[in-house]
């Protein structure tokens, strides 16, 4: 199911969001349910039902390798926002509209997401990919760009970072996910928790099981998270389950020495979420201390999907980021 199909039936999503939110707000991960629900694309295109329409100029990059998903908007400094799995540029609809005017806001869907054709195979997961994709959208931005990037995206703006071959003026990584860097920081009690989830993820899926993304989502979320999520939404995450195990795959082959992140001199910010999980939130701390002159925050009450929950406080941070960066230009 493309994700475009979720935004039909907008009386009954309407029922079913008051109905959702009714309910998570009593749940003992009622705040995480919210954040999950609110990430997925689908819950944009309702919104903007009430909502002025989104003023971005769509342009596909046709690109050698396939078609690359390609939206800006405003003038300004451009910054490039790149969304994670499960995920679309509308996942950054808030924060680019809190950002306020003054910047060029570009966004991109990664390998097999909105109209982002995958290139990816079972013989061929490497990050690289990806990197190609975004480095594809720098190329037609025509200009040096200040790279953000959430869960996944945080990823792959890193590994864009460290093949360095694009103008990249500064770097915000959100809840970033490299998790590899957990072995390589000697944390192998996160390590193994997070590599053995991804393992019977994968092995429960190829086995049959289409619900195997449920161990995902609630690995974020809390117990109970995935099944709590309206049926549409389960469908979608469902149907793009293959394309979610490529990114697993991916993410695994982002795995290089501790010593490497010390080269990357771009300006670095890495936000991560009071509420996150542990082996996330550990993540950014160990990238805070490799890559040399880099902050990092810690958001309160925020968790995994803080773009949606707390848009303010990630705007915020953003453009105090971006603004820093440009006066030192």
């Amino acid at each position: 199911m493309k994700l475009a199909s979720m935004a039909r039936g907008h009386a009954n999503l309407r029922n079913q969001i008051r109905h959702q939110n009714s309910k998570w707000r009593r749940a003992k991960q009622g705040a995480a349910l919210v954040d999950l629900w609110l990430s997925f694309g689908s819950w944009y295109r309702y919104r903007s039902i009430s909502r002025p329409p989104y003023r971005s100029r769509a342009a596909m990059i046709e690109y050698p390798a396939g078609r690359i998903d390609y939206r800006e908007q405003g003038s300004g400094p451009t910054v490039l926002f790149v969304p994670g799995s499960w995920s679309t540029g509308a996942l950054w609809r808030d924060v680019i509209s809190l950002l306020g005017e003054g910047y060029r806001a570009v966004t991109t869907s990664l390998l097999g997401y909105g109209e982002t054709e995958e290139r990816r195979t079972p013989d061929d997961v490497s990050i690289e990919r990806e990197v190609d994709v975004i480095e594809a959208v720098i190329q037609h931005t025509n200009s040096v760009v200040h790279l953000v990037g959430h869960s996944y995206g945080g990823t792959v703006c890193l590994a864009t970072a460290l093949r360095d071959r694009t103008k990249v003026a500064s770097l915000t990584l959100i809840e970033a996910t490299p998790f590899s860097l957990l072995r390589r920081s000697g944390d192998l009690e996160l390590y193994e928790q997070v590599r053995a989830m991804s393992d019977a993820y994968a092995r429960s899926y190829g086995n049959g099981e289409r619900l195997a993304a449920r161990s995902v989502i609630d690995f974020y979320g809390g117990e109970g998270s995935f099944d709590a999520l309206p049926s549409r939404t389960r469908d979608y995450i469902v149907a793009t389950t293959p394309t979610n195990l490529l990114d697993w795959s991916s993410a695994w082959s982002c795995d290089v020495p501790l010593v490497a992140y010390a080269g990357i001199t771009t300006p670095s910010l890495f936000v991560r979420g009071e509420r996150g999980h542990p082996a996330v939130r550990r993540v950014a701390e160990v990238l805070s201390d490799a890559v040399s002159g880099s902050s990092l925050v810690t958001v309160p009450g925020a968790s995994h999907f803080m773009t949606a929950t707390h848009a303010t406080d990630v705007a915020r941070l953003i453009g105090e980021h971006v603004a820093k960066v440009e006066m030192l230009r």
